[in-house]
C-alpha cells in the first residue's frame, strides 16, 4: 500500500506541476539517504527546482516564463508555483506588447494571465487543457466591473476560470447546445474555480472588446477563442477569433490566445 501511494503521489505531482512527481522520488532517495524530515525536503528541493533550475533550463526546449511586470502578472500564484507559466519567446513578445498598448487606454488596468504551458517537452498535457502543450498558447482573464461599476484588475474567481458571462436572452446558447449534442464536459470550468472571491464582479465589455482586438492585430497571432455569441456582442470582426468546437470547454470565462 505504502508503494502505490507513492506512485499515486509521483502521477499526481507530474500530471499537475511536470516535474514535482521527478522531484518527488529524488526526495525519497535523498531522505532515505540522510535520514532527514522528508516533507521539508521535497519542499525545499521543489522550490528550489521551480523558481532557480526551471527557469535556466525551459530556454533549451523553446519557453521561457512569461516576463511579468506593472502591467502583467498571474491570476494566482499557483499558476507559478506549478510551472504553468511558460511560452515561447514570440508569444512572450505578443504579451509584452499587447500590454503596453492596452493600458495606453487603461493606465490603472493590468493584462492578467492564467494558465499557459509547462517548461519541457512538446505534447506533454497541461490538463485539464487539450492544446497547452508546446508553448504556443495562454488564457487571458477578461475585464470585470466592480459592484459600483468600476474597472478593476480583480478576478471572480481563484484559478480565473468558471465564472461564465450570463447569456443575454436574445444570444444563442452555445453551453445548451453542445451538452445537448452530448458533450458534457462543455462547462466543466465550473469545477475548477477553487473558490470565487468576488462574486459581485460584472464583465467589462468595452476593455475586453479593445484587448482582444490588439491580440487580434498582432501579426504572431493565428487563433483566439472565445464564445460565439460574446464574439457577436462584442461585435468582433477578425477571422482570427473563432468557436473553439464542443469537444473543447466554454470560453465565457477567459480569452485562448495562441500563436500560428
Amino acid at each position: 500500500m505504502r508503494i502505490l501511494l507513492h506512485i499515486f503521489i509521483i502521477i499526481l505531482l507530474t500530471i499537475l506541476t511536470q516535474i514535482g512527481g521527478v522531484i518527488y522520488i529524488f526526495a525519497l532517495w535523498f531522505s532515505r539517504q540522510k535520514k532527514r524530515n522528508f516533507t521539508l525536503r521535497f519542499i525545499g528541493l521543489y522550490l528550489i527546482a521551480t523558481f532557480l533550475f526551471v527557469p535556466l533550463l525551459a530556454p533549451l526546449f523553446g519557453r521561457k516564463k512569461i516576463k511579468e511586470s506593472k502591467i502583467i502578472t498571474a491570476n494566482s500564484f499557483i499558476t507559478k508555483l506549478f510551472n504553468r507559466n511558460y511560452i515561447q519567446p514570440e508569444l512572450n513578445k505578443v504579451i509584452q506588447a499587447t500590454a503596453i498598448e492596452f493600458t495606453k487606454s487603461y493606465p490603472n488596468l493590468k493584462l492578467v494571465y492564467l494558465d499557459a504551458n509547462f517548461p519541457f517537452i512538446n505534447k506533454f498535457p497541461l490538463l485539464p487543457h487539450l492544446s497547452h502543450n508546446d508553448g504556443k498558447k495562454v488564457d487571458l482573464a477578461f475585464i470585470y466591473t466592480d459592484k459600483q461599476g468600476k474597472l478593476t484588475n480583480q478576478k471572480p474567481t481563484i484559478s480565473g476560470y468558471g465564472y461564465f458571462a450570463p447569456v443575454k436572452k436574445d444570444e444563442d446558447n452555445q453551453t445548451k447546445y453542445c451538452k445537448q449534442k452530448g458533450y458534457f464536459q462543455y462547462d466543466y470550468p465550473k469545477y475548477f474555480t477553487f473558490g470565487t472571491v468576488h462574486p459581485n464582479l460584472q464583465l467589462a465589455e468595452k476593455p475586453t472588446k479593445k484587448l482582444i482586438e490588439i491580440l487580434a492585430n498582432q501579426s504572431q497571432i493565428g487563433k483566439i477563442f472565445i464564445e460565439p455569441n460574446l464574439k457577436k456582442r462584442l461585435k468582433l470582426n477578425s477571422s482570427k477569433i473563432r468557436f473553439q468546437g464542443c469537444r473543447s470547454v466554454r470560453h465565457d470565462d477567459h480569452v485562448h490566445v495562441q500563436l500560428k
